[in-house]
């Protein structure tokens, strides 16, 4: 005789591509906070607005450079302004494209934005690539298409609702 299946085989979640989420209801509330708090604050023009939301995270968040263990001196480095405006503006765009959770249920949970950096490039839609493009140069993605993945800033927010990351991906 043949032999069925009694249950159809579950995709492989170590290779699949992560759900892309838009919608800031499907986030915990301590993450939805923290993300409106640093997006309000980017909105002020003023890096230092960053600080007491740095200082109230229980370990500041991890961002690329050094600057003497200021972590407001360090995203002014990364900024092309003195004023640090435009690491403002990408750190805005970035919270405000679509997002994924990541290792849902375990102690290494987190929200990760933009989704672009657990979803394979070659498999963005048309409308993704537009997404994209909001946030790099045509540039910036032919060296990604290179590397295979996108290497640009990133930011990543704990279930508890503290900022962990925020930093470019080269």
């Amino acid at each position: 005789g043949s032999t069925v299946d009694p249950a159809p085989a579950q995709p492989d979640t170590t290779t699949a591509a992560a759900e892309v989420l838009y919608d800031e209801a499907l986030l915990p509330p301590a993450v939805r906070e923290m993300r409106r708090k640093i997006i309000e604050a980017t909105k002020t023009g003023d890096v230092e607005a960053l600080r007491p939301i740095i200082e109230a995270n229980e370990e500041p968040p991890a961002f690329p450079g050094d600057a003497g263990g200021d972590p407001v001196a360090a995203l002014k480095l990364l900024s092309g302004d003195e004023q640090g405006r435009e690491i403002l503006a990408i750190l805005q765009e970035v919270l405000e494209a679509g997002f994924v959770r990541v290792d849902a249920g375990t102690p290494q949970e987190m929200y990760i934005w933009p989704y672009f950096t657990r979803v394979p490039l070659s498999t963005l839609t048309g409308p993704q690539l537009v997404e994209l493009f909001r946030l790099v140069t045509a540039g910036d993605f032919a060296d990604m298409q290179d590397k295979g993945v996108y290497s640009c800033y990133r930011a990543v927010i704990a279930p508890d609702g503290s900022w962990r990351f925020f930093e470019d991906g080269d």
